[in-house]
């Protein structure tokens, strides 16, 4: 019995549709602040504050982080936009099909097909059974494999919420900066001097709220949903794995993953 090779090949990365409504709702907030909300629409442009805001959170993630942190970190935001299509039926006819062929003791078919698998933590498992590694091993392994995912996409979105709790922090410095340079000139009773030193205070705690809540904290939310994706999964072919070894039969690890599916839809599918 052989697998389907259509069936192991990596879904294509799609369009992740709430991310895009997201970008366009922001964008709607953004026109009617301005169109509606100020009297002048460069009033909502502070270069100063700007600097301030975006260049100490930087900054600041630079002093917070190692490099190579930093850049896993960045190179994750594609994940925002595109995503896999992650389809736990297909793992689980997968898994199945292995069950069937190490049932009836076929290891050679399963030897066969293990190189056509792509889905590295799945074959690593296939592998293992085949090896007549015991199961405490097996499960070991496999733990950790996802304990390591698991550390790995939280730091990821840990720097993202990061960034989220430095940037209002450096709008407050801004303001406070604006707050400073207005009280040494108010003497002077230099108004236009403390219209913009009034308008870089207000902009710069803008800008950072800007940022935390409609950058940082949504990107962060939306890896860690993605962690939790694939850990769900994860977790679903350790099961099937050790159902496998034990040698439970096909039709019962097929309902048991049925069952899996099922929950994995009812907590995770939009």
């Amino acid at each position: 019995m052989k697998l389907n090779k259509s069936s192991i090949k990596t879904f294509p990365k799609k369009v992740n549709h709430s991310t895009a409504v997201g970008i366009l709702l922001s964008i709607i907030l953004f026109i009617f602040i301005i169109i509606f909300a100020a009297n002048d629409p460069l009033s909502f442009l502070n270069l100063t504050g700007l600097v301030i805001v975006v260049g100490g959170t930087i900054s600041a993630i630079f002093l917070s982080y190692p490099l190579r942190d930093i850049k896993h970190g960045f190179k994750s935001l594609k994940l925002i936009f595109f995503y896999e299509n992650l389809d736990p039926q297909k793992e689980a006819n997968e898994i199945v099909t292995v069950a069937q062929m190490w049932f009836n003791r076929d290891k050679l078919a399963i030897e066969n097909i293990i190189d056509g698998i792509n889905n590295p933590y799945l074959k690593t498992g296939f592998q293992l059974i085949v090896d007549n590694t015991p199961l405490e091993d097996i499960l070991s392994l496999l733990k950790w494999r996802i304990a390591r995912l698991r550390a790995k996409e939280r730091a990821e979105a840990n720097i993202f919420y990061t960034l989220a709790a430095y940037s209002p922090a450096f709008g407050m410095l801004g303001t406070l900066i604006a707050m400073i340079n207005m009280l040494q000139i108010i003497e002077l009773k230099d108004i236009a001097g403390i219209s913009y030193n009034m308008g870089t205070a207000l902009i710069t705690t803008f800008y950072g709220l800007i940022m935390a809540n409609l950058i940082f904290n949504p990107i962060a939310i939306k890896l860690e949903r993605r962690t939790e994706q694939r850990i769900m999964i994860m977790s679903m072919i350790m099961e099937g794995i050790t159902l496998i070894a034990d040698r439970r039969s096909p039709s019962f690890i097929r309902e048991t993953l049925k069952s899996f599916i099922k929950h994995y839809d009812d907590e995770l599918k939009d």
